[in-house]
């Protein structure tokens, strides 16, 4: 799983960075707003971890800008600001979890699991994708029979984004802007195509097309 981590304390990112790591998952550390942003819109992550009082764009704006450009990353913010009013604002603008500063890295590595598990609606590490096929969260893998599939990078982010909403519809505003990084075109034929190349490992009755909306998973 790739996680984006914006915090402008050195120290603490490196301690948070070098845990995550050891516990299996891709850190992207980021020190400022734009930087984030800029990160954001040329790569895409599983997580945001955000700290709010940042140089340049803080926290609650730069995750209020996600979700208006319809970014639906899940979002977890790690800050001294611990105020309802400040709680408050957090889930406003957007975010899935809050952690006050100082907290324990155990506590950490809890909420993301919980949240990983509730964003794709499952106790487990492997969603059922269909009886002979199943998906890890954690190594962004599908599994058949025991064998790994290949996915390319986009195939792999349009089956993540379909395992999160299972069984309801995501329109093609939402597939291109969060299969599709800032600076690529896509196009309908091309997500098309995708969609076939995972028709082909899942099962054509798997996918199903919603004329003139989008896809849903079932």
């Amino acid at each position: 799983m790739k996680i984006l981590y914006l915090e402008d304390d050195i120290n603490l990112s490196q301690t948070v960075e070098e845990f995550l790591k050891d516990e299996g998952f891709d850190v992207v550390c980021v020190y400022d707003g734009e930087e984030a942003l800029e990160s954001i819109y040329t790569a895409r992550f599983d997580l945001f971890l955000l700290d709010v009082s940042v140089p340049q764009i803080d926290g609650f704006e730069l995750l209020k800008e996600l979700r208006e450009a319809n970014i639906l990353t899940p979002a977890i913010f790690i800050t001294s600001l611990n105020s309802i009013k400040d709680l408050s604002s957090g889930y406003e603008c957007g975010a899935d979890d809050y952690v006050k500063k100082p907290f324990a890295l155990k506590e950490l590595l809890l909420r993301i699991n919980a949240l990983l598990k509730r964003v794709y609606k499952t106790q487990e590490r492997l969603i059922k994708v269909t009886d002979e096929i199943d998906f890890n969260i954690y190594s962004n893998e599908l599994i058949k029979e025991g064998e790994k599939i290949a996915l390319n990078q986009k195939e792999l982010l349009l089956l993540k984004l379909l395992l999160r909403y299972k069984n309801e519809c995501v329109n093609f505003e939402n597939i291109y802007q969060n299969v599709w990084q800032y600076n690529e075109s896509h196009s309908y034929m091309s997500l098309r195509t995708y969609i076939k190349n995972l028709r082909k490992h899942i099962g054509k009755e798997h996918i199903l097309s919603i004329k003139n909306i989008g896809y849903k998973l079932v």
